[in-house]
């Protein structure tokens, strides 16, 4: 019999995926560091720029829901260890665009769009993950850990790339991307199993603890990717469609995309062009929200957990999101009105640590409703995130161009009201499919 791992298994898994989660980010944020160096090579105006990073969130969106499909059947483990493998060889290909090709445009929108598809695979897949392999009381620090692999990857790029980038060109730069995905990816392979019951290092106490606290009472059996589903693929489709706390959870996330990637797509250039920081100087400055966006991933997983046991799940899950959109949006009103270039840059870095405070009650909310079906729902919520992402690479520049650059703050700001408000009609306490039922909370289907 292998010998027991002293720390939980679940813990060194979740880990891992707060790794994968940051090798994503650095593999998609790393163009943002290069956007400029790419600009000015292929002569691209700002426009054209926004396309090519729109491309990008375009194919994730696109495959969100085939990634949860496929999450469900092949199981994260091997999902995930393709995907990874997938998306470091779309960043290297990124490089082999020729700046004398007449089509570089369309040749590079091509590689972004296939290098997001490849992407989409990860967050679902980790949601069926924290599903098969977390009580319900620990889903909010989980997935608190898997987002603030967004903030390392994402807060590290700035300074490590810009180095790179300086030093090497900015080529070099996804291929440094590319080869530690390559390493995270495999180890994952090696370590990660798709249920605790397949992994040879867990204990009978861990593994009795996760069944007794899983949103389902068949998830035992139905957690393989071999086990029973208890209801066809139109009856599924149809408890979601007519869901309207997944209508309104995937509005909100849209609204929620949108402001993130204010802040992947365009922070750095808006700093160095419009603020008028220097490379260095707005490297540094980049980061802060990164850093925010970390500490409230692992604090809002935390809150999020506490409250759902202390008050239930509308509190724990709903209230923490709502309260932390419209926080969201009142920094993001003041910081882009003032005039100081590094006051502006904290307030709104704290407008994206306030953002990401609700970051674990939209992936936890979905495993709670949805169980072994997470990997779907989960999806659609996120197609409605990249959505909002897309729309704001491409329609940034636009607006700002039109109307200065406080109006894109100020429409992000709009938004996530809206997006607080959805979080209203949302009820994590009303299981999806007819099968589930809560254990470890008091939140038993109504």
């Amino acid at each position: 019999m292998a010998a027991q791992s002293p720390i939980p298994v679940r813990y060194i898994l979740v880990f891992w995926l707060f790794l994968l989660s940051a090798v994503a980010f650095l593999d998609r944020t790393n163009i943002s560091i290069a956007g400029m160096f790419l600009r000015s090579e292929y002569h691209l105006t700002n426009q054209q720029l926004g396309r090519v990073f729109s491309a990008f969130l375009i194919g994730y969106a696109a495959f969100q829901v085939p990634g949860g499909w496929l999450a469900e059947r092949m199981g994260p483990r091997r999902l995930l260890t393709l995907g990874v493998l997938w998306w470091g060889v779309f960043t290297i290909l990124t490089t082999a665009v020729a700046n004398q090709a007449g089509s570089a445009l369309i040749l590079l929108i091509g590689v972004r769009f296939a290098l997001g598809a490849g992407e989409a695979v990860i967050y679902p897949a980790s949601n069926q993950f924290v599903a098969r392999w977390f009580p319900v009381r620990e889903r909010g620090i989980a997935n608190g850990w898997i987002f603030a692999g967004v903030g390392a990857g994402a807060g590290l790029t700035p300074h490590v790339l810009t180095w790179v980038v300086t030093h090497q060109g900015w080529r070099s730069s996804f291929w440094f991307s590319a080869v530690i995905g390559f390493v995270v990816g495999g180890i994952w392979f090696l370590i990660s199993r798709d249920t605790p019951e397949q992994h040879p290092y867990i204990s009978p106490e861990e593994v009795a603890l996760i069944q007794a606290g899983l949103t389902l009472k068949a998830d035992a059996e139905d957690a393989s990717p071999n086990g029973p589903l208890e209801l066809d693929v139109r009856s599924r489709w149809l408890n979601i469609v007519r869901s309207l706390s997944v209508w309104a959870v995937t509005f909100s996330y849209c609204t929620y995309g949108w402001v993130a990637w204010i802040f992947f797509s365009w922070f750095y250039t808006y700093l160095a062009e419009v603020r008028h920081l220097d490379l260095k100087t707005s490297a540094t400055y980049t980061m802060l929200p990164f850093i925010a966006l970390t500490v409230c991933c692992l604090l809002g997983g935390i809150l999020n957990d506490w409250a759902s046991k202390r008050y239930g799940l509308r509190v724990g899950r709903c209230a923490l999101a709502a309260a932390s959109l419209f926080l969201t949006a009142l920094l993001l009103t003041f910081g882009s009105t003032l005039h100081n270039a590094r006051s502006a840059s904290l307030v709104l870095a704290a407008s994206m640590g306030a953002l990401y405070l609700s970051q674990s009650s939209f992936w936890s909310v979905t495993a709670d409703i949805s169980g072994v079906h997470s990997g779907v729902v989960s999806g659609v919520m996120n197609t409605g995130c990249q959505i909002g992402g897309a729309a704001t690479a491409w329609f940034t520049p636009v607006i700002a161009d039109h109307y200065g650059w406080d109006a894109p703050f100020f429409v992000a700001a709009g938004l996530a009201l809206l997006g607080a408000i959805a979080w209203l009609f949302v009820d994590p306490s009303r299981p999806l499919f007819a099968r589930e039922v809560h254990s470890g909370l008091q939140v038993a289907a109504k």
